[in-house]
């Protein structure tokens, strides 16, 4: 019997899962990726359009969903919001792990959108437009918490505008999540220094084409 009881133990030890080394596993992952499949066009854009926001490798975006959906497990998230097009994807998978819908903002118009919808102004400074981001007043109201997803963080207009859209709402955000933010760009500290829960998986401290330096 004492020989069952050790094996038993033994065994519960092995399936036990440290929380935190299986994130820096997926942290070290999402960062040998971008080193191995990514570029740095120069000391400010960086493309890693072969698995993440172009081509889609939906085996390790899952993972990442998973990650996602573990960082904030314990806010009781209601929606997961993102804005079109490259956070779609992204957004999708930490709302599978999660269980829960997917809302997206658009910036494009259309006739077939409601009349009523939440919307702000979004300067993108890789296209240099102002996009109308809108959602639907049906998808998002005061009895919502959201947790904001994005695949790229840098100067934060985008974060604003979805901010902006959730507050006009009424909810409350649950966290932020990112999947790469450009630590040299102030877009990170003006989000933190906010109070939100912003959770970036990679951070990268400087670039250029020679090299990639992160956090």
């Amino acid at each position: 019997m004492l020989i069952l009881l050790i094996k038993a133990s033994t065994m519960n030890s092995i399936k036990s899962v440290n929380p935190q080394s299986e994130k820096e596993n997926i942290v070290k992952s999402l960062k040998d990726r971008i080193i191995k499949d990514g570029y740095a066009l120069s000391e400010e854009i960086i493309k890693v359009d072969s698995f993440l926001n172009h081509q889609i490798d939906p085996n390790f975006m899952m993972e990442i969903g998973a990650q996602f959906a573990k960082l904030f497990e314990k806010e009781h998230v209601t929606k997961v919001l993102t804005i079109e097009a490259s956070g779609i994807a992204i957004g999708a998978f930490v709302a599978y792990k999660m269980n829960i819908p997917l809302v997206f903002a658009k910036k494009t118009k259309s006739r077939n959108l409601d009349k009523k919808t939440y919307s702000a102004k979004v300067f993108s400074f890789t296209k240099q437009t102002t996009y109308d981001i809108q959602v639907s007043e049906r998808y998002l109201d005061k009895e919502d918490r959201v947790l904001i997803i994005d695949d790229f963080l840098a100067n934060g207009k985008a974060l604003e505008g979805l901010i902006d859209v959730v507050e006009q709402s009424g909810a409350y955000i649950a966290g932020i999540g990112i999947v790469i933010e450009k630590g040299f760009q102030e877009g990170g500290k003006l989000i933190r220094e906010q109070g939100y829960n912003l959770k970036s998986l990679a951070i990268i401290d400087r670039m250029s084409p020679e090299e990639i330096v992160f956090r």
